[in-house]
């Protein structure tokens, strides 16, 4: 059988994608969890989180010493999601509004 000489930029592609579809694939908090846990290093994990917990706390312009305060996550991390928050691709403020959606459709349903 030939071999098709793949790029690192189509492999790169083709893993991204697979991934993407693979967490949009999960139905339960439970399961995403799984493929988390086995995708990343407890370290890996713990660092999203870091950078998911400080999000409320820069929308509300907190500074970032209080926020190390309350939330015990390096300055440093809070300054890369703040510059991420003003010069990224608006994925966090994204998933903010969708989480308060479905906090909100969650306390309207019976």
């Amino acid at each position: 059988m030939k071999k098709r000489f793949v790029t690192v930029d189509e492999s790169r592609e083709w893993g991204r994608g697979e991934l993407l579809r693979a967490l949009r694939a999960m139905q339960t908090n439970a399961e995403l969890e799984a493929l988390l846990t086995d995708l990343c290093t407890p370290a890996e994990l713990e660092a999203m989180v870091d950078r998911f917990r400080v999000l409320p706390h820069l929308l509300r312009q907190e500074p970032y010493r209080e926020i190390h305060d309350q939330t015990a996550v390096s300055v440093t991390t809070i300054g890369r999601v703040a510059r991420t928050l003003q010069f990224g691709t608006g994925g966090y403020r994204l998933a903010l509004q969708r989480l308060e959606s479905n906090e909100s459709q969650d306390k309207v349903s019976p």
